[in-house]
């Protein structure tokens, strides 16, 4: 993977650009001014990251995910995880019938739902999954594969499914290992 250095994402005009951040030059980034990426986080190749987005430290959103942060934006806190082909979105049209739909419609034929979406620390989100808006994945949730979040949910657990239900709790040892690596976060700098 070819990522920018950090002169080219110096000259992107993010809102702010940590230390040791990798942005694949093959992702496609827009709204530059609203973005935020904290260190160590990295984004790959064939993504697609648009509108408010704050990306904490440590997070990684991998190959072919969408992040459709509009106006209400989305919050990635530190330790935070999207696998392939992730989708995070902020808005939905009304699909009931009662308004229009789509982009090329003006808003006063269209009843569109916007909420801000929360991924909190140590979520992961499995490959193939679909965030949908006013969604708060609390801290330490994960995501299995293939996976439709219509609902926020509770701190530590594993969910499954289409539509997201709570298979079971997750366990806690990663807290350990954030501290060890914090304590020599130092040393690894240049290995990430």
């Amino acid at each position: 993977m070819a990522y920018y250095t950090q002169k080219q994402l110096a000259e992107l005009g993010f809102k702010y650009i940590g230390k040791n951040v990798k942005i694949s030059d093959k992702a496609s980034i827009y709204n530059h001014n609203e973005i935020e990426v904290n260190d160590n986080s990295r984004i790959d190749d064939f993504c697609v990251i648009s509108g408010k987005i704050k990306i904490g430290r440590n997070v990684h959103i991998t190959p072919t995910c969408l992040v459709a942060g509009g106006e209400m934006g989305i919050v990635f806190e530190d330790f935070t995880t999207v696998a392939y082909g992730v989708q995070i979105f902020t808005k939905s049209d009304d699909y009931s019938g009662a308004t229009m739909t789509n982009s090329t419609i003006p808003k006063k034929y269209k009843n569109e739902y916007m909420k801000e979406v929360i991924l909190k620390k140590f979520t992961i989100v499995g490959a193939g999954s679909i965030v949908m808006p006013g969604v708060i994945l609390e801290e330490g949730t994960s995501v299995g594969s293939m996976t439709l979040v219509l609902k926020s949910t509770e701190p530590w657990g594993i969910y499954v499914g289409n539509p997201a239900k709570r298979l079971k709790d997750r366990k806690k040892d990663l807290l350990d290992l954030e501290k060890q690596y914090l304590n020599n976060e130092e040393k690894f700098d240049d290995t990430i």
